[in-house]
């Protein structure tokens, strides 16, 4: 019966946290990885492994949810991650560095936390 309970229950859950994920709350982030840049002339772009522990708000979390449940690739995906990363961190919402594009490669690690 726990079992029975827990298979109905369980995908309703998830389909809410995903949800709100969308929506309202966004998604937390945990990553370790390689970054690079390509940025205006006079900077560096020299890539560098990273820890990065972030809120991805709710319009990048929908992306990459979506993205997920439609299937699309690892590589997909992790261009989608490198851009919500590029705008929340390294470009801060517009307010720094507008023309850097964040590239995202040798990901040893990311986690998800809705």
């Amino acid at each position: 019966m726990a079992a029975e309970v827990r298979k109905r229950w369980q995908p309703q859950v998830r389909a809410r946290a995903r949800k709100a994920a969308a929506t309202t709350e966004g998604l937390v982030v945990d990553i370790r990885a390689r970054f690079g840049f390509t940025a205006a002339p006079g900077s560096t772009d020299d890539a560098r492994l990273r820890h990065l522990t972030l809120a991805l708000p709710p319009q990048h979390a929908a992306r990459l949810l979506d993205a997920q449940a439609a299937g699309a690739t690892e590589s997909r995906l992790g261009h989608l991650a490198a851009e919500a990363l590029g705008e929340v961190y390294f470009r801060d919402h517009d307010r720094r560095a507008h023309d850097l594009h964040v590239e995202l490669t040798d990901i040893e690690d990311i986690q998800f936390e809705l």
